[in-house]
């Protein structure tokens, strides 16, 4: 079987790759993968590299927080927050687990820009038009929603930094044993 996900990286996509779940800097305060991996489904990837060229020609990068999310880290997530409002239920299936979902922010000379809130802020400040951060946050979430909808990406409207396809539920969620290196597994 051909595997449907390619991978990103800083050297074939010019973006910064610091992915959370690899690290203690996510809601969950602890690793949720064994190693840091960047992929995303070909449709996805197609759509990436066109709001990279958008960026750069406002003299941005992305910074990817999380893209494909094997199944099994979904559960690890859920367990932890059970939350709907911020965690897909993985009986359902994640737009992440399926390889067409991205978290992300926006730098401007290596330095990321004020959206308001960190990546993973579980509250309604994360939303998308949410009026109790800064004017400048707020122009900071519309260059990057726009960026993103001109790319071809849906938002979320309960995190600025989630973005995916449009037709999302329509590919099969995956598991860790897809990818040629585990990222569940050290």
């Amino acid at each position: 079987m051909t595997l449907p996900l390619i991978e990103i990286s800083t050297q074939h996509h010019d973006v910064d790759i610091a992915i959370a779940y690899a690290t203690t800097a996510n809601f969950t305060h602890a690793p949720v993968y064994a190693r840091a991996a960047c992929w995303l489904h070909k449709d996805a990837e197609a759509r990436l590299r066109q709001t990279v060229e958008l960026a750069a020609a406002q003299g941005l990068r992305l910074r990817i927080f999380d893209a494909f999310r094997p199944s099994e880290a979904q559960w690890k997530l859920w367990e932890h927050t059970p939350d709907p409002d911020f965690i897909a239920d993985p009986r359902r299936g994640s737009p992440h687990s399926r390889g067409v979902a991205i978290d992300l922010t926006l730098l401007d000379d290596g330095r990321p820009l004020d959206m308001g809130t960190d990546f993973d802020a579980f509250s309604p400040r994360s939303h998308h038009g949410n009026m109790d951060i800064s004017p400048e946050a707020q122009k900071n979430r519309l260059l990057l929603m726009g960026l993103m909808t001109t790319a071809g990406w849906d938002f979320y409207r309960n995190e600025w930094w989630h973005y995916q396809l449009f037709d999302s539920r329509s590919y099969p969620v995956l598991s860790d044993d897809i990818l040629p290196l585990s990222m569940m597994r050290p």
